[in-house]
């Protein structure tokens, strides 16, 4: 959610902020803005441009304008604070208008703030939260005329979460940056200084990045940056180096990300897996962080997790509970801090995001931390605040997710989540090596039944695209692990094609759900060959006899399905613990086509976010 970028240096600022902007379009916003340093001398002063809608706009009105400014901050706004308005969207400036700021995040105390500087003749022009740091940046620099040291001393007022980046008339050259909760990242190139609150932002100019911490704070010159604590002392930043490049962010032929993501599936789960395990049959997660003898003192798991990653969670249970017999449970990174869980030096947290920056699953972990639990993270970026926090992390190897809707990073995730599943069983001597193995072999092969799946059922999942494109609703089921993919079936066709969809646990139809069935409605059914197969097919009898449109995704060679399927997706047959790789694929292609045939924006559903920075 949100988007800063700024550069100082000595090429045309505006270019490099729209470029920017337009690579962090992505991750949601609803209007954008620049601020540009203008002028010298007494002449110097900020031009603010803002506009709603697509930076596209925003990038036409700065075409329009002949400005060489060298440095410059922009930023995307996700409305959280005020509706979207150019009065409320970023830059948001001082009385004096010689101090802009851009900032991502919520000030929890704004509205006392508001008061209290307005009560000392601060004058706001917008609803938002954010422009209370302008005015408080603009006190301290009436005392300091120092923009880093009064941004540092706004920034002990301000209880709340924000990635900031300010700039002064007065101080031609120099953005001051600040990190609380909210991403920020710093680099140098050939031609100046960088801040972004998204390396993809940075890609261009550099590969070599600094993540900011919690409490660190970047001066940036043309020069240079130089990185400070929360007491101006100067400190040593660690380095990132970004080992992808911007062509995998490009859509490569593929007509949007989405399915150009959903068809780098089969690398994701090669990638993930490579070198994961030895010639001896042993698991090795080089990022594990916790000794073996401490996997092995764990008696209980929870998996923290919002949206998709929630469901990736509900595989994990599956898998963990039947292999290494360690009691787990799943919940919403929002809800866990808000209950008092049992949790001992014992209990294992693991947490998945995707961005790794997951503002409800960041302050889950923490709070699992304070209570003595042990935190693993399972996300996509490197060095993001997930990985940081946890005392160890396996990454997915997806590289940058661009469409709003996960898939490539599902994928990842459920992976992942095997691999410490695995993990877990051997250190507990549930798993024998053979075993263990044998597993992975067919993990791996996954890749391959996957890229089946691609190959083959284009046109399968067209004619079921076609069964639910003008319907109202859907409902989504299955039972055991089929449940869990019906679950996030759901929620993707949720988000791409804005057709509403439930999921449910077959057996639970008779409970409620199969009052929603009548003639034309689609069922969306998960029926893999499993031990729960019959029962299945029997639920879904039912809603044949209602005049229900039958959708399944089936296994390869299943003749009996087609006795009750209007349509059938198929998928190779594999191990049921590893049916969600497989059968989670023809779910995501059904939400997409769904979504293309209603004509709707599968990269950037609306109201969507690709990461939510804010509680």
């Amino acid at each position: 959610m949100c988007g800063i970028v700024g550069y100082t240096g000595s090429d045309i600022a505006k270019n490099i902020l729209v470029t920017g902007l337009k690579r962090m379009e992505y991750r949601g916003y609803d209007s954008s803005g620049v601020a540009l340093e203008v002028g010298e001398g007494a002449a110097a002063h900020l031009d603010v441009i803002r506009r709603v809608g697509k930076v596209a706009g925003l990038e036409s009105e700065l075409s329009n304008i002949d400005s060489d400014a060298t440095c410059g901050i922009g930023h995307t706004r996700w409305a959280t604070h005020g509706k979207p308005s150019v009065v409320n969207a970023h830059p948001h400036t001082s009385c004096d208008g010689r101090i802009a700021i851009v900032h991502n995040g919520i000030i929890e105390n704004f509205a006392e703030l508001r008061e209290e500087l307005e009560g000392r003749g601060h004058h706001f022009k917008s609803e938002t939260d954010t422009e209370v740091f302008a005015h408080l940046i603009e006190e301290a620099y009436a005392e300091t005329h120092d923009l880093m040291a009064s941004v540092r001393e706004a920034c002990t007022h301000v209880v709340g979460a924000y990635g900031l980046a300010a700039v002064c008339a007065d101080e031609p050259g120099v953005i001051a940056v600040a990190r609380k909760d909210s991403p920020i990242v710093v680099g140098v190139g050939e031609t100046g200084s960088y801040v972004a609150s998204d390396v993809i932002a940075l890609i261009d100019a550099t590969r070599d990045v600094v993540v900011l911490e919690d409490g660190q704070f970047a001066k940036l010159t043309p020069a240079g940056v130089e990185y400070t604590d929360e007491a101006g002392n100067v400190i040593e930043p660690k380095v990132t180096h970004i080992d992808w490049d911007l062509d995998m962010a490009e859509k490569g032929g593929y007509p949007d990300f989405m399915l150009k993501e959903i068809h780098e599936q089969p690398r994701v789960v090669r990638d993930t897996l490579v070198g994961r395990m030895t010639p001896a049959g042993e698991l090795d997660i080089d990022e594990l962080g916790l000794s073996l003898e401490e996997l092995n003192d764990i008696d209980r798991v929870y998996v923290i997790a919002c949206g998709t990653s929630y469901h990736a969670g509900l595989i994990a249970k599956n898998l963990i509970e039947g292999w290494a017999r360690i009691p787990t449970e799943v919940e919403a990174a929002s809800e866990f801090r808000y209950r008092n869980p049992i949790i001992t030096p014992t209990t294992l947290v693991v947490a998945v995001s995707q961005s790794g920056e997951t503002a409800d699953t960041l302050a889950a972990i923490r709070d699992a931390r304070i209570k003595g639990a042990k935190v693993f993270g399972i996300t996509n970026v490197v060095g993001s605040p997930v990985a940081r926090e946890s005392d160890g992390v396996i990454y997915t190897k997806a590289n940058k997710e661009i469409a709003v809707a996960s898939t490539k990073s599902f994928i990842g995730q459920v992976v992942s989540l095997t691999l410490l599943a695995l993990l877990l069983a051997q250190v507990k001597y549930r798993l024998t090596t053979k075993q263990a193995r044998m597993l992975f072999r067919e993990l791996s092969d996954t890749a391959e039944q996957i890229q089946w799946i691609l190959d083959t059922q284009t046109e399968a999942v067209h004619e079921a695209a076609l069964l639910c494109k003008d319907a109202q609703s859907a409902l989504f089921v299955g039972r055991g692990m089929g449940a869990a993919i019906s679950y996030e079936g759901a929620l993707k066709l949720k988000e791409v094609s804005y057709l509403h969809a439930e999921a449910y646990a077959a057996g639970e139809m008779k409970h409620g759900p199969i009052a929603l069935i009548d003639p034309g409605f689609p069922v969306i059914a998960v029926a893999t060959k499993s031990a729960t197969y019959d029962k299945t097919v029997s639920n879904l009898m039912e809603c044949k006899a209602r005049g229900a449109k039958v959708i399944v995704v089936a296994t390869e060679g299943d003749e009996e399905i087609n006795k009750i399927a209007d349509c059938i997706i198929r998928v190779p047959a594999v191990r049921d613990v590893f049916s969600p790789i497989t059968a989670s694929v023809p779910l995501q292609l059904l939400a997409r086509e769904v979504a293309i045939l209603r004509g709707c924006d599968v990269d950037q559903p609306r109201n969507l976010a690709k990461s939510v920075t804010v509680e």
